[in-house]
């Protein structure tokens, strides 16, 4: 149940910011084995001057950062599987690999709060963390 936010430089029509998240939650069921209906993701849009990048980018209005807070558990080789189906999943959507900088935190279940204020750490979650 991961929460995950994507920030960009750039206006994108409706249909191309469902088109990123869609991407994006992609990578996560298939490097996290997360449930189809399991969303939280958030999309937001910064005027450029409001959100720097690194200069070095060819087209800075492309760069864009994706930070994920998750639970606990899963094993480095599905990091490194999100991380690249991230990147792959957004360049035909035209967004250069290396303009993607991704940030997961790794939180444990009891600080999260979720199915009407109860810890994670006490209920059954319908997934499997330890991928």
């Amino acid at each position: 149940m991961p929460s995950i936010m994507i920030e960009v430089r750039q206006h994108y029509t409706v249909d191309t910011e469902l088109e990123i998240m869609e991407a994006v939650h992609k990578a996560f069921r298939d490097a996290f084995k997360i449930l189809p209906y399991d969303r939280n993701i958030r999309f937001i849009e910064h005027e450029p001057q409001r959100f720097q990048c690194p200069p070095d980018k060819d087209k800075p209005e492309f760069y864009t950062l994706i930070t994920i807070d998750a639970f606990i558990g899963r094993s480095l080789d599905a990091k490194r599987k999100l991380y690249e189906n991230i990147v792959n999943n957004l360049a035909p959507l035209g967004i250069p690999k290396n303009h993607v900088k991704i940030i997961l935190r790794e939180i444990p279940a009891e600080n999260f709060g979720i199915r009407g204020g109860k810890a994670a750490c006490d209920i059954d979650l319908d997934f499997n963390i330890n991928v």
